[in-house]
């Protein structure tokens, strides 16, 4: 039977119907969570249910800052645990995960079994994070889903020292009025952000398999950068803003096979 994970986050609901059997996607859904968490996650589901073919799930497990706002799912896990179970269903062997988020960033450590072993995460400010790029991205007048190909034009890289957003507001802000050129700018604050997040790396150690998760996965300049801060290659999907999502469903799954067994 299809079951289906929903992952409320910050900025975005998501959520899939798997399919056990063939062990893919029917369906999937990702919409902006507003202000009502539990209306974004019905109506994710509803979404991806919809991408199905109209298909029901059996079961269905929550997670996200917004799970507790799900009253319709039948058991809820925390984003770090669906996180790292999703990571490993995309690249067995995954042994640190990088999931940077709307408003938060994580770095979690796997151990060969596939379980968590440690993570770190920052949540008190917003750099390294999506929301740091969503600001740099409208102060300099251009689309964050754009960064990633404007950055790879740089011909140098332009220093964005500061952690704190406001402060690298006004250093990218100073920068242009110094007529820097903004893909120079924009290759520095992918570094600023590679270097955050590098440095919670660091904390709970770096190893192969490097696979990183969340929307921000989809800069390819973020991801460079973080390349080349940790000194390993990391992986990236297609369907990594689901990867919570995707999780949270292999959790419904294991539930839905412990109650066949009874």
């Amino acid at each position: 039977m299809p079951v289906a994970g929903v992952d409320v986050g910050s900025v975005a609901a998501k959520a899939v119907i798997f399919d056990p059997q063939s062990r893919s996607l029917l369906g999937k859904a990702v919409l902006p969570t507003g202000w009502n968490a539990r209306e974004a996650g019905e109506k994710a589901l509803a979404a991806a249910c919809a991408d199905a073919g109209g298909i029901a799930a059996s079961r269905i497990v929550g997670t996200g800052y917004g799970r507790i706002s799900l009253p319709f799912a039948d058991k809820v896990v925390t984003e770090i645990t669906c996180h790292a179970r999703g990571a490993v269903h995309l690249f067995p062997g995954t042994g640190v995960v990088l999931d940077i988020g709307g408003q938060d960033s994580k770095v979690i450590a796997i151990a060969p079994d596939g379980s968590v072993t440690n993570f770190v995460m920052n949540d008190k400010c917003a750099a390294g994070t999506g929301r740091f790029l969503d600001v740099m991205a409208r102060v300099l007048e251009v689309k964050v889903e754009d960064l990633g190909t404007l950055g790879a034009q740089s011909t140098k890289n332009v220093s964005i020292s500061s952690t704190c957003t406001v402060f690298a507001e006004s250093e990218v802000i100073s920068q242009l009025s110094l007529d820097t050129d903004k893909r120079d700018i924009i290759n520095g604050i992918h570094h600023s952000v590679a270097s955050r997040v590098a440095g919670l790396a660091h904390r709970v150690g770096v190893r192969d398999q490097v696979v990183m998760t969340g929307g921000v996965a989809q800069n390819t300049g973020v991801v460079k950068a973080l390349e080349e801060e940790l000194g390993h290659i990391i992986y990236t999907s297609p369907l990594t803003q689901y990867n919570g999502a995707l999780g949270a469903a292999l959790f419904a799954y294991q539930r839905y096979q412990k109650e066949q067994k009874g």
